[in-house]
């Protein structure tokens, strides 16, 4: 199959969480949305279970093979069953789920690496449930590039996050704020600016793509005067880009960084810190950010939000973000670039 005809699969994510739902919803508006055909590894009864409780009527087609999703996908959310299944009230997370959260997830980048799947989106999943089951991982953006060096395949994952407008990359990411300085390297800047450089180009059709690099400090260190990571780590950094060709402003202050004028001069900003990188987003566009992960070998998007407890079973989540994770994984997938490609990496 071409990645035009091949499926995309699912992730279950946290089964007390809104993904199961999310997922019933965005089938349910296939036709409307014109969505690619698409399978979710997951428990089927669950599924029925929770289409039940919501009154959404959606049919679930278990099938043995994710090659099977493309003729079942008009009739019924194909299934690709795990290898047990327990009942998890919605709201309500119980940690016996937390092995199966994590087959789901191993098994569809298996899926995704062996050519199956189109490529793969994740639902939000729980972390501090699943560290009860042996996960060793800051979050699902790490795992995903653990189980991609595990298996032989580069990676060196980074994280996109893509709303109405505008894309922002954290260089450094699920870590306390005291660690993020010492965390800011010349190498971390320059490799991750070249795999966002490279994976725009591939997956998005940028040829040329412009960078806007934050700094760390306010006023981007001022010249020294409130910080010297900009003068001293992140300016070396942009400069060595630059003589290699990448089309690269900063250290910028991100005070000044998001504003509409601002966001029209650049293709992505690259942000020293998560919540620097995440928060203009989400307000840009709450409800249709998607988290893209770039430098893996394979295409992965999620929504941008997480499991919402406080809404599972109450039909009340929105499911246009995980819509728009589709629409996106979908359409990088057709975007022509080389499947399997390893992460650019620093010379």
């Amino acid at each position: 199959m071409t990645s035009a005809t091949r499926p995309l699969v699912l992730s279950m994510g946290e089964p007390a969480g809104i993904g199961p739902e999310l997922t019933l919803m965005a089938w349910q508006r296939r036709h409307v949305r014109n969505l690619p055909a698409f399978a979710v590894l997951g428990d089927p009864q669950l599924l029925f279970d929770r289409s039940r409780r919501l009154g959404l009527d959606v049919p679930i087609g278990e099938i043995a093979r994710l090659a099977d999703a493309p003729a079942a996908f008009d009739a019924a959310l194909p299934v690709l069953p795990l290898s047990a299944s327990i009942a998890v009230a919605p709201g309500r997370p119980d940690p016996r789920a937390a092995p199966l959260v994590i087959e789901a997830i191993a098994r569809a980048v298996d899926l995704c690496l062996a050519g199956d799947a189109a490529a793969l989106v994740t639902n939000p999943i729980a972390k501090s449930h699943l560290y009860q089951a042996g996960f060793r991982h800051p979050g699902h953006t790490e795992f995903l590039e653990a189980l991609s060096v595990e298996r032989g395949r580069p990676a060196r994952a980074v994280m996109m996050l893509a709303g109405r407008g505008l894309r922002t990359v954290p260089l450094t990411i699920h870590m306390p704020l005291k660690h993020v300085p010492g965390s800011i390297t010349q190498s971390l800047i320059l490799d991750q600016a070249r795999i966002v450089a490279r994976d725009l180009a591939a997956y998005f059709h940028i040829g040329h793509p412009r960078l806007a690099v934050s700094g760390l400090n306010p006023h981007a260190g001022e010249d020294g005067a409130m910080g010297t990571e900009e003068r001293d780590i992140i300016a070396p950094a942009l400069a060595i880009l630059r003589a290699e060709g990448l089309d690269v402003v900063g250290p910028l202050p991100a005070d000044t960084m998001f504003h509409e004028e601002a966001r029209a001069t650049y293709d992505v900003a690259l942000c020293m810190y998560h919540d620097q990188a995440l928060i203009p987003v989400k307000l840009l566009d709450f409800h249709e950010g998607v988290n893209c992960t770039l430098g893996l070998p394979f295409i992965r998007t999620s929504p941008d939000h997480g499991t919402a407890f406080s809404l599972a079973g109450t039909g009340r989540a929105n499911p246009s973000s995980l819509i728009a994770s589709i629409e996106m994984a979908a359409a990088m997938a057709t975007a022509g670039a080389s499947p399997g490609a390893g992460p650019a990496v620093a010379s």
